[in-house]
């Protein structure tokens, strides 16, 4: 038996922000292709040369687990765009360092992200830019900030930020 699904009485929120969030981030692993990094490599680097950083610290901003981020630092060691050095402070952490080509690939790699970030607020009419971005920061600073506590996990795509 067949039947007529209720009509939505609101935009689907979830779909919708889901669905961007994907295709944004497709463009962007395929914009950073052109550096030879990934948008989460970037992402890492980035908040590195910010201040001297753990790797435990650096994976907390980069939203990574433990795993994916010694992987990512392998990456960038192998590439020689950072290097793991003892923490004056604890003899048991790393520091990640962000090498002169490390620096020359946040440079480039900040291009980009503005780049792909400008080609989509450019999709929008001029007037619409500000108030989508500025709508999207005041759902992210406040209702949508921090996830609520549920009887089931919600998994979600690990995402860099940056």
């Amino acid at each position: 038996m067949t039947t007529t699904p209720p009509l939505r009485q609101i935009s689907d929120l979830s779909g919708l922000l889901d669905h961007a969030s994907h295709v944004l981030a497709t463009r962007m692993a395929a914009a950073f292709t052109e550096l030879g990094i990934t948008p989460r490599a970037y992402c890492v680097l980035f908040h590195a040369q910010e201040a001297e950083r753990t790797q435990i610290q650096l994976a907390e901003l980069s939203d990574l687990d433990k795993t994916t981020m010694v992987v990512t630092v392998d990456e960038l060691e192998k590439a020689g765009l950072a290097e793991r050095r003892p923490s004056a402070t604890d003899r048991r952490a790393r520091i990640i360092s962000v090498t002169e080509a490390g620096v020359r690939a946040v440079e480039q790699g900040t291009a980009i992200a503005d780049r792909v970030h400008r080609e989509v607020l450019e999709s929008l009419p001029g007037s619409e830019r500000e108030a989508f971005v500025s709508a999207l920061t005041r759902l992210v600073d406040g209702h949508l900030a921090e996830p609520v506590e549920s009887e089931r996990t919600v998994r979600r795509a690990r995402r860099a930020r940056g």
